[in-house]
């Protein structure tokens, strides 16, 4: 009840979110460099914030799978005189936050109990995971261009009225 009126009560606040994930990802970092450890753990995390990271950008609606059904569902704008669509995300931007914060204590827990600190040469899992993040990144940059779609909309554009010039 205490957790679900916390998370109630900083919904509203983005960017104080994302600071305070910022500084418990710095405190985890500076955690296995100190330790010189948990890589293992390290790597875990670092796939599951990429996945988590591409159903952010990925559309709710894959234009992929709707192409090839009938067009009686929400279609993203092809033309600039198409009526606004906000960009619908499969993962929304609070539940990306709430599961990326919770990974990282969940990983920074885990560097409490050496059960985790499996050894192993963690210059392959590095190269591993920087391949892994630029194809994947690739795949993610393609689709978007195939099917003309933004992962970030700004909302609708305002227009101004004339203003009195007399």
């Amino acid at each position: 009840k205490y957790y679900q009126n916390f998370l109630d009560r900083a919904t509203p606040y983005v960017i104080a979110r994302w600071i305070s994930t910022m500084v418990l990802s710095i405190i985890y970092g500076l955690r296995i460099y100190i330790i010189q450890g948990f890589y293992i753990v390290t790597y875990a995390l670092a796939i599951f914030l990429l996945n988590q990271f591409i159903g952010f950008l990925t559309p709710q609606m894959d234009p992929a799978m709707s192409m090839e059904e009938e067009e009686d569902g929400p279609t993203l704008p092809t033309r600039r005189d198409e009526e606004f669509k906000p960009f619908m995300r499969r993962l929304p931007e609070f539940k990306f936050w709430t599961s990326t914060t919770r990974a990282i204590i969940i990983a920074t827990f885990c560097t409490f109990f050496q059960v985790f600190d499996v050894p192993v040469f963690w210059p392959i899992l590095v190269i591993y995971f920087f391949l892994l993040f630029f194809m994947t990144m690739r795949r993610q940059i393609e689709h978007m261009i195939r099917y003309r779609y933004l992962p970030f909309s700004h909302g609708k554009k305002k227009y101004k009225g004339k203003e009195d010039s007399g």
